[in-house]
């Protein structure tokens, strides 16, 4: 029975990735996940009380997947620079992956104080990821620096979903610049 269950809930998961992938937190009703699964609709009840618990436990899931791969480019990055355009690059490569579809949905704004809680902890735990290279590039507020390069990054994901008239590369391109070199650019 209890692997009946774990399969199910992992069916419905799957199911709000699809929708939150196809139509954003709009798309993900317990009706829309009751046809895609096959449950019934007070089914669905019995795994999750709403469409806020279902995008918190998407992001207890998939957040740490998502930040596990954002660490390893860093770690794969030779240089402080490098590691700095591992972090943004790598967040924008995610962008069209289902799995971010509901770290986006976090805005949704039906989510609970609590799960709001976990999943700005879960992002500050990203954010933490690029403090250390920051500092040896000689940012003074290396913290402050990090939650304002996360800004960065937020303003390019959003640019990329909205289907800017930029390729999403032109886009990357932009945010890392603007990430190691600011507004105005390289000074070379």
């Amino acid at each position: 029975m209890a692997e009946h269950r774990t399969m199910q809930r992992g069916a419905l998961l799957d199911a709000a990735r699809s929708l939150l992938s196809e139509g954003g937190t709009e798309a993900l009703t317990f009706p829309a996940l009751a046809e895609r699964t096959g449950l019934a609709r007070s089914s669905v009840y019995e795994y999750f009380r709403s469409r806020a618990a279902v995008v918190e436990e998407l992001c207890a899931v998939d957040f740490p997947v998502w930040a596990a791969e954002v660490e390893l480019a860093m770690a794969d990055a030779d240089t402080p620079d490098a590691k700095v355009a591992a972090y943004v690059r790598t967040q924008l490569d995610l962008v069209g992956d289902r799995r971010h579809r509901a770290v986006v949905a976090i805005s949704a704004g039906e989510l609970d104080d609590g799960a709001r809680e976990k999943i700005r902890a879960a992002h500050g735990g990203l954010v933490a990821m690029v403090v250390e290279a920051l500092a040896d590039l000689g940012v003074p507020e290396p913290r402050l620096g990090a939650m304002l390069l996360q800004g960065v990054v937020d303003a390019a994901v959003r640019r990329i979903e909205l289907g800017a008239a930029e390729d999403p590369t032109v886009v990357a391109d932009a945010a890392v610049s603007m990430a190691l070199h600011g507004v105005t650019g390289p000074t070379s």
